[in-house]
């Protein structure tokens, strides 16, 4: 469940953004799927029209006529023009009949929300498809995609011509992809926690041509100011530098060559540049890095003035952490970096528990603190948190398990007893 504070925040936003627009993209890799759905449900006056494509489909026709049929037997008289159309329709004729339909559906204000739409293969016929439908929507009609994945185009010229807005990165600088640049850029997003994935543009780079290109992309995302001394001591610390030199490159234009075959554009785009002895993130492609993010959430959490803002920061940092860094990983830099990133978390973690404690909300402070527990248990000022949480909750058989799973986790760790303050908490108990 999403924290009323940042709901509050990304609905308004939302509302604000999508009034006038006829399509609405929710970006995949966003957790507000469930948050921008209930917004259609309270907001749309008529009410919401769910559709979910139910499985791979690779013509128009099949999805189209599902649509009609599943619309039809719920609401009735829905979809004569596309059954209408089907027969030897092209593309274009489909997208004028699937506009006709949503336009004689309903009252003043009409939402169609279509979920899962990547199952729909992308083409030409596609596109044609969207670009009829759009030009035949009336302005009171209005379609939002969920998808897993979305493609560069048919949406692009749609938010660039002002009748689709993305929605679902309002946290980024920009729209990724879709952003409106007089120099068009690749748009790369990076997610470092769990195993790591890179997209270019909206598609994720699954072939890296082995571990070595893939860690040294990586370790640039995560490095964005290293000499190729820092680099070789990383990766080729026993090779001689005429060697490492060589596998360098190598490895370099592999990296390259992933980012370049999934722009369509013509040209070579780098990752880094090479400046006064540094390599540093090329000015030619803009990145989006979710552990970057992460880190500025919980800085800007710590030194915040505003209760509001902190809480909502904390929150913001625990949800971008899904798992341990580049869990798959194995190097002493991802090591480093890993300790580093859990130790945020779990001060994300603390702070937010808190914050739950002292407004009164024990049981969501217990979660919290439980969850840092899982992180660092051997933070006994933690356990101490969670004793005093059941204490005021009228449990304190809990409060005394939690006392011996400190004795026991301590002793297992580092031989040594709970401090003399936990000790007194705990007998107070039976006082």
């Amino acid at each position: 469940m999403i924290h009323q504070v940042v709901t509050r925040v990304s609905l308004e936003s939302f509302r604000e953004r999508a009034s006038d627009k006829k399509i609405v993209l929710l970006y995949p890799w966003t957790n507000y799927r469930n948050l921008f759905l209930g917004h259609f449900l309270a907001s749309s006056e008529e009410g919401l029209l769910y559709y979910r494509v139910p499985q791979d489909v690779v013509a128009l026709d099949e999805w189209l006529a599902d649509i009609a049929e599943e619309f039809n037997t719920v609401l009735g008289g829905f979809g004569d023009h596309i059954r209408g159309t089907l027969d030897g329709g092209d593309a274009h004729a489909l997208g004028e009949a699937f506009a006709a339909d949503l336009n004689s559906y309903g009252g003043d204000q009409v939402t169609l929300f279509i979920d899962e739409f990547d199952r729909v293969a992308p083409g030409p016929d596609l596109t044609a498809f969207i670009d009829a439908m759009v030009d035949g929507l009336n302005d009171n009609r209005q379609i939002a995609f969920s998808s897993r994945l979305l493609t560069y185009q048919p949406w692009y010229d749609k938010v660039a011509s002002g009748v689709a807005v993305v929605l679902g990165t309002e946290y980024r600088k920009n729209d990724v992809m879709f952003t409106l640049e007089a120099e068009i850029k690749p748009q790369l997003e990076i997610y470092g926690f769990g195993r790591g994935h890179a997209l270019v543009n909206g598609h994720e780079i699954t072939n890296w041509d082995g571990a070595l290109p893939r860690n040294l992309f990586f370790y640039f995302i995560d490095n964005p100011l290293v000499t190729r001394d820092d680099i070789f001591e990383t990766f080729w610390p026993n090779l001689s530098v005429k060697e490492a030199t060589n596998v360098f490159h190598v490895t370099k234009r592999k990296i390259s060559e992933r980012i370049t075959m999934k722009v369509p554009e013509e040209g070579n785009f780098e990752l880094t540049q090479y400046t006064s002895g540094f390599y540093m993130p090329s000015d030619k492609i803009v990145r989006h890095y979710d552990v970057i993010d992460f880190q500025e959430a919980v800085e800007r959490a710590t030194t915040s003035l505003d209760p509001r803002e902190e809480e909502s920061l904390y929150r913001r940092a625990i949800d971008l952490y899904k798992a341990p860094y580049l869990e798959t990983v194995n190097m002493p830099w991802v090591d480093e970096r890993r300790d580093h990133m859990q130790q945020l978390y779990t001060q994300a973690l603390v702070g937010l528990g808190r914050i739950c404690r002292d407004r009164g909300d024990r049981e969501e402070a217990l979660g919290y603190f439980s969850r840092t527990l899982k992180e660092a248990p051997e933070r006994e000022d933690i356990h101490r948190e969670v004793m005093r949480l059941y204490i005021h909750m009228g449990m304190p058989d809990d409060a005394r398990r939690q006392y011996h799973y400190l004795e026991h986790t301590l002793n297992d760790m580092y031989k040594i007893k709970p401090a003399q303050e936990t000790r007194d908490l705990f007998e107070s108990l039976s006082a």
